[in-house]
């Protein structure tokens, strides 16, 4: 193998590498966001990045605070220091979970109401949409890894075979990372229609 070989497959492997990075990084932004969409059931992933003022700082729930599930609609908020118990209640209150939490001064509880059909139907379309958001960007980093190719390919840093083998490779990924996507979707969507 000379060395023109060696360092075009570098090339090829540094574009691919950080288009994967791209693509997981939009997967496991997709899963973030579906995790925060509320079904009928309690989820700490609901809550546990909620900003709380405490201490003059905004600070993730989680780090003032355990969130357990002791039974399938109900979350509780055991904060860490008592005097944080107003201030976990009102973030709750302003978010847009439209949840009425409760506490007796020691936890904090929240309760999950059984969703309308009518309601689950707007969360799948929400969550839809979130996830060809996911799969938008995705086909973006792909965009981009093949720009990024051709640019290399123009300056004769990289043959026309190169970029044709990297491209199918990248192709590979964007598949993959696209049908990781639909199994995430599909897992929500499941999660969302049931009782």
């Amino acid at each position: 193998m000379c060395q023109g070989d060696a360092m075009s497959d570098e090339l090829v492997d540094l574009v691919s590498e950080e288009a994967t990075d791209g693509m997981q990084h939009a997967v496991d932004h997709v899963r973030g966001d579906l995790a925060g969409v509320r079904t009928g059931r309690a989820s700490p992933a609901l809550i546990e990045k909620m900003p709380v003022e405490v201490y003059g700082a905004e600070v993730p729930l989680q780090q003032v605070a355990s969130i357990s599930v002791p039974e399938p609609r109900l979350l509780v908020i055991s904060p860490f220091d008592k005097d944080t118990v107003a201030p976990i209640e009102k973030a709750i209150q302003r978010s847009d979970l439209g949840l009425s939490p409760s506490n007796d001064g020691i936890v904090i509880r929240l309760s999950f109401p059984p969703l309308t059909a009518e309601r689950r139907k707007e969360l799948v379309r929400v969550v839809k949409q979130m996830a060809e958001d996911g799969r938008v960007g995705i086909r973006n980093h792909r965009r981009t890894a093949r720009q990024e190719l051709e640019r290399m390919q123009k300056d004769g840093d990289l043959s026309e075979d190169d970029v044709s083998r990297a491209e199918k490779s990248i192709d590979g990924h964007t598949h993959r990372f696209e049908a990781l996507v639909d199994e995430i979707l599909a897992a929500k969507e499941k999660e969302l229609m049931e009782e």
